[in-house]
């Protein structure tokens, strides 16, 4: 069985993402880890999920973001997993891959000039740090 980390926030339940696992799916076993790192949230997002710290803001978001995805993969009929993880997604990435080793990752990002996780260049720096095969989704943020 075939394991794959996917990394996302924001385009974490949109379609583009969605396709991608179907297509793992479709070409044999997988097992999915998804990690959604607490980053920090827009002013406009904080009030959609409570009034504490903007960390907690972070967590409680990735954490319903997390929550649903991790349903729609189970839907799909893939075992999955997951975790919200530090707020550097490449921390984030590198610790999540201690409890599951992983053939692959799969980073979604919203596209270019609206991704700060591209303009970081990170599915590059995740592949060249962590020594796995990376492959890049653009997706669309998803309603929350």
């Amino acid at each position: 069985m075939r394991r794959c980390l996917i990394l996302a926030n924001q385009t974490l339940a949109g379609p583009q993402l969605l396709e991608t696992v179907r297509q793992r799916i479709a070409s044999g076993a997988h097992e999915f880890y998804i990690v959604v790192p607490a980053t920090p949230i827009a002013d406009q997002e904080r009030a959609t999920v409570g009034s504490g710290p903007p960390a907690d803001h972070a967590h409680a978001l990735a954490a319903q973001r997390l929550t649903r995805a991790l349903d729609e993969v189970r839907a799909l009929g893939a075992p999955a997993e997951g975790e919200v993880g530090d707020r550097d997604p490449l921390e984030a990435t590198r610790l999540a891959l201690r409890r599951f080793g992983a053939d692959e990752v799969v980073v979604s990002t919203l596209r270019s000039g609206l991704s700060r996780w591209l303009r970081a260049d990170l599915p590059s720096r995740i592949e060249r740090s962590l020594h796995l095969p990376v492959e890049h989704v653009v997706g669309d943020s998803a309603p929350d």
